[in-house]
């Protein structure tokens, strides 16, 4: 035999070994939405279906929020074939990812890895359940990282895997493991039209928010009570300021009794800076409200009067 053909047989046994290893634990999601077709139909009830995967031996299962969003019913399929009703325990739009919870004990279940050691040209392998055809495996590797992606609430996710693994329709919340059979990110989008264009989100990510809703129910994130916009701030004023900066955002309105009204924040305020953070737009701000805790103090920079203002404001809770 060739060493060639060698070098395939044991790679093709090795993704084999993988497929093994990670599928029992791999779940089908199928779900039930109740709708209003108004004059003639009435109520009607809309079927889908999607994939996830099982990271603790008691039952609970990661997916993705855009797949339990607004669910009347969510059943749980085994690789087994036994069926469950699953409880949603939590879920969070802004990660795109939601836990569920089986009654069952003693399950098989994927280990979590570690997706800030990953390289670009890793090999790995996408499992789920596209189109409705249960424990569909395709391989790939890392294309990038650290891509952004709009979730489907409009919020950004940062530190995005890309990777050319195929994924369909019916292939979110599955897993995306490595050739250990770790899992090292949840499944959730691909680009219409486009080849070979697939995104997951990182697991390191998961587990912070994973572990969060199974405490919590929620992720608390802080508030600050403002309507914003981005905005290019005119270069005169950023050499007139001495600003490094070429955008920020521009407060359109302050909501009563929040803490950007107690902080003494106005409409037609341009923030440039929280903390020790640049903001050159909404992102920057939607970011630096999600990885800082609430109740935290901050000063925050804002362009007022064609003069800079600082302004220290504690952070409420979502």
């Amino acid at each position: 035999m060739e060493d060639y053909e060698k070098f395939l047989e044991a790679y093709s046994n090795a993704l084999v070994r993988v497929v093994e290893k990670v599928s029992p634990a791999v779940v089908n999601i199928d779900l039930s939405q109740s709708t209003f077709i108004p004059f003639f139909f009435g109520p009607q009830e809309i079927k889908g279906f999607a994939s996830g995967f099982i990271f603790t031996s008691n039952g609970y299962i990661l997916t993705n929020s855009h797949v339990t969003r607004q669910a009347t019913k969510i059943q749980i399929t085994l690789s087994d074939r036994r069926s469950y009703n699953a409880e949603l325990v939590g879920e969070d739009p802004q990660t795109d990812l939601s836990v569920l919870k089986i009654p069952e004990k003693d399950l098989p279940y994927l280990e979590l890895g570690d997706s800030d050691a990953l390289k670009v040209g890793q090999i790995v392998l996408a499992i789920g359940n596209p189109l409705g055809f249960g424990h569909s495996v395709t391989s790939g590797v890392i294309s990038a990282l650290g891509r952004s992606l709009r979730s489907y609430s409009g919020h950004l996710m940062e530190n995005i895997i890309q990777t050319d693994a195929a994924l369909n329709p019916g292939s979110s919340g599955g897993p995306l493991v490595d050739i250990y059979g770790k899992v090292i990110g949840v499944n959730t989008a691909i680009i219409q039209g486009a080849q070979g264009i697939c995104f997951a989100i990182p697991i390191n990510t998961a587990k912070w928010v994973a572990s969060l809703l199974i405490t919590e129910g929620r992720i608390r994130r802080s508030y600050l009570g403002i309507i914003g916009q981005s905005v290019i701030i005119p270069r005169k004023f950023r050499d007139m300021l001495n600003l490094k900066q070429e955008g920020g955002v521009y407060i359109i309105r302050v909501a009563p009794s929040s803490p950007a009204q107690k902080g003494n924040l106005l409409s037609g305020d341009i923030i440039i800076m929280a903390g020790n953070e640049l903001i050159n737009n909404i992102d920057d701000l939607h970011r630096f409200l999600s990885h800082t805790p609430p109740n935290s103090k901050v000063i925050f920079k804002v362009i007022r009067n064609e003069k800079i203002r600082d302004l220290e404001i504690i952070l409420g809770s979502e």
